[in-house]
C-alpha cells in the first residue's frame, strides 16, 4: 500500500509563476471515464488521492465530479491549489485536504491581495469542519509579511513559523524546492528517497512516474492505462530504484540532479 498517489487530473494552469518548472508535455484534461479507470486500478495500492502534479486542479471543469468519484470509491481526496480559482469547489464535503499554495499569489494577475485571500476565506470557512487546510508559504515568499498579517487578521493569532490557526486550519511554511531536471548543475548519486515505496504519480497522459517531481515524465515506468501496477512494481526500472534507495544509491540518472532529499 502506498502512502498517497498522485494523480494528474489536468497539466495545463492559470498562472505563470517564476518559480514552476512550466509544462513542456501536450496540455490534457483527463476524462471522467480515464480517471474511473485510475480509480479501479488503484483501489489495492493506496486509500490517498493528491489530485496534482503538474497544472491548476481546480482548472479541470469537473473537478467537483472527480472529487465526488474518488470519494465514492473510498478514497481520500487531498488537493493542492494556487487558491486563484477555489471557488470552484462547490458545496464539496468530500475534500479530506486542501493545500492552498499562498506564494503563488502575484499582483501581476491583476488581482489585490485582499480579494485573493477573501475568495480562500470564503471557500475555507465552509469546509473546514470536514477537511484540513493548509496555507503553505515560502519563506521569502515577495509578500510573505503582507499575507502573515491578513492571516492573523482573519484568524486573531500570532504567527511563529508552523501555526494552528483554528480549527482543522494550520499555515506551514517551507524553503522553495529546485525541480530536478537532466541539466541542472546539481548533481549526487548517493542519497535515498520516498519514492516507490510510499508513493508514485500519475500523469494526465497515464504514465506512471516514481514521484510527483517527475513533472516531465522523465522516468516513464509504464501507462496505467495499458500495464498492471503489479507488473510495473516487478519490473526492472523498479527494482533498481528501491534496491539503490534502500542502500543509499540514486540509481536513475534524474534522481542524481534532484536536490530535495540530499541525503
Amino acid at each position: 500500500m502506498y502512502k498517497k498517489v498522485y494523480v494528474e487530473i489536468t497539466n495545463r494552469c492559470n498562472l505563470n509563476c517564476n518559480f514552476c518548472v512550466k509544462n513542456k508535455r501536450v496540455k490534457q484534461l483527463m476524462t471522467v471515464q480515464e480517471f474511473l479507470i485510475i480509480l479501479n486500478k488503484l483501489k489495492p495500492f493506496t486509500k490517498y488521492l493528491y489530485m496534482h502534479v503538474l497544472g491548476e486542479p481546480l482548472l479541470h471543469p469537473q473537478i467537483n465530479d472527480f472529487i465526488n468519484l474518488a470519494f465514492t470509491n473510498n478514497f481520500y481526496v487531498n488537493i493542492t491549489t494556487n487558491g486563484y480559482l477555489i471557488k470552484k469547489i462547490i458545496n464539496n464535503d468530500n475534500i479530506r485536504q486542501l493545500n492552498i499554495s499562498l506564494h503563488s499569489f502575484d499582483r501581476q494577475y491583476n488581482k489585490s491581495l485582499n480579494a485573493y485571500l477573501n475568495d480562500i476565506f470564503e471557500v475555507v470557512d465552509k469546509l473546514y469542519d470536514n477537511t484540513y487546510i493548509s496555507y503553505r508559504l515560502w519563506v521569502n515568499n515577495v509578500y510573505q509579511k503582507e499575507i502573515i498579517k491578513k492571516l492573523e487578521e482573519k484568524y486573531q493569532i500570532k504567527i511563529q513559523g508552523h501555526t494552528k490557526l483554528a480549527k482543522n486550519i494550520y499555515v506551514d511554511f517551507d524553503e522553495e524546492f529546485i525541480w530536478p531536471n537532466l541539466t541542472n548543475d546539481f548533481y549526487s548519486s548517493k542519497g535515498t528517497c520516498r519514492a516507490l515505496k510510499d508513493h508514485i504519480g500519475i500523469l494526465v497522459d497515464g504514465t506512471i512516474i516514481p514521484c510527483c517531481l517527475d513533472s516531465l515524465g522523465i522516468i516513464k515506468l509504464g501507462n496505467v492505462f495499458k500495464d498492471n501496477i503489479n507488473e510495473i512494481i516487478q519490473s526492472e526500472t523498479y527494482v533498481h530504484m528501491i534496491n539503490g534507495f534502500n542502500n543509499n544509491y540514486k540509481y536513475h540518472e534524474l534522481c542524481r540532479h534532484c536536490q530535495f532529499k540530499k541525503n
